[in-house]
């Protein structure tokens, strides 16, 4: 059996289930807590402007190649790099698996959410939520890291069951329907909490705050490359899941006006979720007296730390709105994590021609032990490191390398008339000179200054981290791009 068959026995049955999915991998805990700080940290109202120019000038532009992309070849994100130049696949290969590690801590942030999912049932958190993070998520002393933290390794395993649950299955019957009832969902609970989260007393103070533009941000370089790595991080870009998406849709798809919807849905439910955040942060501001400033903390701070205090004296409807909003954030992360995935599962079913349940199943099993390393006492210390080495060094460079590989060593021309054969919204010469000029210049700037960071940064802890996984990666890589295809079938 070839790998061809094995794309085409999963396809999307609607192009409602691929726009779902799609946003489903872009909606996440980057949109819920990520958004609201890099917004009111950067410029405040003023900080639309770079995010606007941000979504226009990489967001949407690169979006429609990667889906230009995957709807032409039908292929893996390793095989279209193979394809293009055999010596590329272990660059390909090196994305993949970078992706893959997001999916292994990503779980282990959503077992933290988990165990607060139970924990809102009663407030078992007490008064003292930042003492109790440290019981799930751990903390930086290295003395703790042969030691494992009970409910987070459970959450772990139970959440690694349940992706496996839903994604080992047919794409639409798996992912498809799954994404069909949970975005809804979790699109009517966030309209509930933000509704709400806007009634409470003193939530003009936190909108105020939020909102309040600082147009001389606008001339600080930094308040740019903030806007276009949370465009990054938010919509998931260059990770190659909008490519596998796009490579299972059927003939005659509207492409480019796929994009736009899933961009919109985006960024409409960031900035709206901003809002609910903030008029959250300004009724407590109002009711314990405490300045918004203080209050808010970036990251998992907010989520599992300054929302637990704010339920302790919200009064009894807390105890409603607790578990919804863990529960909206679990729902959220869960759709991102099948997104997130997806380029190592197509990859593994087309190198060693299995099927998409025993893909699944064997990077579950790799996934959940691997994410076990993240559930010892210096859980959340070593997911920031990971995380901020993946983000800030390792995707904008590969991203910069797509931008590359796509616009010059494959003839854009035809990849264009494959975007604009049946979508509403053509692109043309403007677009061509942004993927392939502009995009990868600026990235590659951004990569530069990320390396300028990692290489002033002396911790020997970090820089062990570092090393061990990129020697992880770049072993697993040139095996996988040694072995020829279907060989393990």
């Amino acid at each position: 059996m070839g790998g061809k068959i094995i794309v085409e026995n999963n396809q999307w049955d609607s192009p409602l289930s691929f726009v779902l999915a799609m946003i489903g991998a872009a909606v996440g805990l980057g949109n819920i807590w990520r958004y609201s700080y890099v917004l009111y940290s950067n410029g405040g109202g003023a900080f639309f402007i770079p995010y606007l120019v941000a979504i226009g000038l990489m967001g949407i532009p690169f979006l429609i190649l990667e889906y230009g992309i995957g709807f032409s070849f039908k292929d893996s994100f390793t095989n279209i790099f193979k394809k293009v130049n055999p010596k590329l696949e272990i660059l390909s290969w090196m994305l993949v698996l970078f992706v893959f590690i997001i999916v292994v801590y990503y779980m282990v942030i959503l077992s933290w959410d988990f165990v607060y999912l139970f924990s809102s049932i009663d407030f078992s958190w007490g008064s003292d939520t930042a003492l109790y993070f440290e019981k799930v998520g751990g903390s930086s002393d290295l003395s703790t890291m042969t030691t494992f933290i009970l409910p987070t390794l459970v959450g772990v395993l139970i959440l690694w069951f349940i992706v496996w649950c839903i994604s080992h299955k047919d794409l639409s019957s798996g992912i498809g329907n799954a994404s069909k009832v949970l975005i809804p969902i979790l699109f009517i609970i966030m309209a509930i909490i933000i509704i709400y989260s806007i009634s409470l007393p003193g939530s003009g103070i936190g909108i105020n705050t939020l909102l309040n533009p600082k147009w001389e941000a606008l001339t600080n370089i930094n308040i740019w490359l903030a806007a276009f790595s949370q465009v990054l991080f938010s919509l998931s870009m260059g990770q190659a899941i909008a490519l596998s998406y796009a490579s299972y849709l059927p003939k005659g798809s509207r492409l480019s006006d796929s994009v736009f919807i899933v961009v919109a849905s985006n960024s409409l439910f960031e900035v709206f979720t901003a809002f609910g955040v903030f008029s959250v942060l300004g009724y407590m501001s109002s009711t314990s007296g405490v300045p918004i400033v203080n209050l808010i903390k970036e990251g998992t701070g907010l989520i599992f730390v300054v929302f637990p205090t704010i339920f302790n004296i919200m009064g009894p409807i807390a105890h409603i709105f607790a578990p919804v909003l863990f529960l909206a954030i679990l729902f959220a992360g869960l759709t991102s994590v099948f997104g997130i995935m997806e380029p190592m599962v197509n990859s593994t079913m087309h190198k060693f021609n299995w099927t998409r349940k025993k893909a699944v199943t064997v990077l579950s099993i790799v996934g959940c032990l691997s994410s076990i390393l993240f559930t010892t006492g210096i859980s959340s210390y070593l997911l920031g490191i990971v995380d901020g080495f993946i983000n800030n060094f390792c995707l904008i460079f590969f991203i910069a390398v797509q931008c590359v590989v796509f616009t010059w060593l494959i003839d854009i021309d035809e990849i264009m008339n494959v975007i604009n054969e049946n979508s509403g919204f053509k692109v043309g010469k403007m677009w061509k000179a942004i993927v392939k000029y502009i995009l990868p210049i600026f990235l590659f700037v951004m990569w530069v200054a990320g390396v300028i960071g990692l290489y002033f940064n002396k911790d020997p802890f970090k820089l062990t981290v570092y090393g061990i996984i990129l020697v992880v990666v770049l072993a697993c890589s040139l095996m996988f791009s040694r072995i020829k295809s279907g060989s393990n079938g």
